[in-house]
């Protein structure tokens, strides 16, 4: 594994810079003067704002040291889901001593009135919204998000470990669905891998990038990188922004893997082979603008990039998928 590169004093200026890059970096001391993190007892600060409704969180044994994945078959768990009132589970987190709990994503505005407005994110817009990640020493499985991603560590400690998108295939990843608990997660228990069983595993642990992270650092994830999220202490808050800057479009990349995988991949492996040259020129790009030489006039969907001309693709594909 390689040491993710850490930043000092970053501006909205240099993260640009950062991003462009397209590698995971370490936003050291990004949010040390948050409330919450120069807080005495983070645990309080929390249960003193929380707000009384209905939370879903994680639970499980001891014996499963936290890894909270399938349980001994694809369609069960080793953990059990529960509820409870948000300020009984901070109360219930703080005084466990075996089991792990874990209550993810919780909106900041709903759950925590105020919190976003006092806890300010200076890298993004503020409609990006701030997620609550709660818990005690708890791991999160290898998975990837459909975005970019912002996590600051804000009371505790929590080691990640990333991934860059081209390890998918030494990730041994579990199936679309079902999944543990929303998304696609990998087989391997990275803090304990078999790798006679996943031995390609070997291989991304060498292109694996991690870091330790202190409350008041931050985490930049690059768009769709792999990661797994290991809190080390008996109370743990990340803080987390999700947000995708890509144009919206009539359709997504999902849709499109989706048909891909109905329509081509059970194609003969020859056929597979155009269809993946097909794929690399006119999708990827990876000879340049595909119809650079045709006159404007003459591109047709090669040069379909207002929203009127992607609407009306969209609706033949629709017609056609309906017949």
């Amino acid at each position: 594994m390689h040491s993710i590169r850490a930043w000092h004093d970053v501006t909205l200026a240099s993260f640009q810079d950062i991003r462009a890059a397209g590698e995971p970096a370490v936003l050291k001391g990004l949010v040390r003067d948050w409330p919450v993190v120069r807080a005495a007892d983070a645990a309080a600060f929390l249960r003193e704002r929380a707000a009384p409704k209905p939370v879903r969180f994680m639970h499980a044994p001891p014996e499963i040291e936290g890894r909270m994945h399938y349980g001994a078959t694809i369609g069960s768990r080793n953990f059990t889901p529960e509820q409870a009132p948000l300020p009984e589970f901070l109360d219930r987190l703080v005084q466990e001593r075996t089991d792990a709990l874990a209550l993810q994503g919780l909106s900041a505005r709903e759950y925590f009135p105020g919190f976003a407005e006092a806890h300010l994110m200076p890298l993004l817009s503020p409609e990006v919204p701030a997620r609550l990640w709660i818990g005690n020493a708890a791991k999160v499985a290898i998975h990837h998000d459909p975005s970019e991603n912002i996590a600051r560590v804000s009371a505790g400690h929590r080691r990640f470990t990333l991934f860059p998108p081209e390890q998918v295939g030494n990730l041994y990843m579990g199936p679309f669905n079902p999944t543990p608990a929303g998304v696609q997660v990998s087989m391997v228990h990275l803090t304990a891998p078999d790798l006679d069983r996943y031995p390609r595993f070997a291989a991304a642990l060498e292109a694996a990038q991690t870091a330790d992270l202190e409350p008041g650092d931050a985490l930049y994830i690059p768009y769709q990188w792999y990661h797994h999220v290991e809190a080390l202490d008996r109370f743990n808050l990340l803080v987390n922004y999700w947000w995708d800057p890509a144009p919206a479009l009539p359709g997504t990349p999902w849709d499109a893997m989706m048909h891909a995988l109905m329509t081509v991949r059970g194609l003969p492996a020859n056929q597979r082979r155009a269809w993946q040259a097909m794929f690399a020129h006119y999708v990827f790009l990876a000879d340049g603008d595909p119809g650079e030489h045709l006159p404007a006039e003459a591109r047709g969907i090669l040069g379909a990039t207002s929203p009127q001309h992607l609407a009306r693709m969209r609706e033949a594909l629709l017609a056609k998928l309906k017949g």
